[in-house]
């Protein structure tokens, strides 16, 4: 579950931001910040750290933006936004054949299994499904922000968007696990 540590400011703006929103993106990119540079004393690697740049770039704009303008009706839509992001830079990292659960697998995994076809696929099914998941957290917060849905529906929203991908990711990695021990191999895990 260390993979949902990279969310954490993506929870901390959902918190902050009924306090301000320039409070919570401000706490966020703060948050983000400390993230990189603790992966960074730990060895991480710079593709295991693809969505901290991407939160980074956000969190930068966002609170730039924020404060200076405390009452934009942009507001309304920070968590559709914020999805928005995220999907953005899954769906990038797809085009570009390098899914960004690639970096995050890859410190849980034995080197001689990163060039295999099975860990590759593996991290772009589990990638695709965030992507996806992102994606509809994207529109349907952007639904519920326009439609002044209440706010127990945008949560339930973000539960999914968030949730579906991190139980599917720990199914699919366990399932993909117990397949290779199963043939006698060694077993590549693909978990986040």
């Amino acid at each position: 579950m260390t993979y949902l540590r990279g969310f954490l400011p993506w929870i901390t703006f959902s918190v902050l931001s009924t306090v301000g929103w320039q409070w919570g993106a401000a706490a966020a990119l703060a948050g983000s910040v400390l993230l990189l540079l603790s992966g960074r004393r730990r060895g991480t690697g710079s593709d295991a750290q693809i969505l901290d740049f991407g939160t980074i770039a956000y969190f930068t704009a966002l609170t730039a933006f924020a404060f200076a303008d405390p009452h934009s009706p942009l507001q309304t839509y920070d968590g559709a936004l914020s999805s928005a992001w995220l999907a953005m830079i899954a769906w990038s990292s797809l085009a570009v054949r390098r899914p960004f659960t690639l970096g995050i697998a890859r410190q849980r995994t034995a080197p001689e299994v990163w060039d295999t076809p099975l860990f590759r696929r593996t991290n772009v099914v589990i990638t695709l499904v965030w992507t996806v998941s992102f994606s509809y957290a994207a529109a349907a917060g952007y639904l519920c922000d326009a439609h002044h849905a209440a706010g127990l529906l945008k949560a339930a929203n973000q539960a999914v968007g968030f949730g579906v991908p991190a139980c599917f990711t720990h199914w699919y990695s366990a399932r993909v696990r117990a397949r290779r021990t199963t043939a006698g191999r060694l077993v590549p895990s693909a978990e986040l």
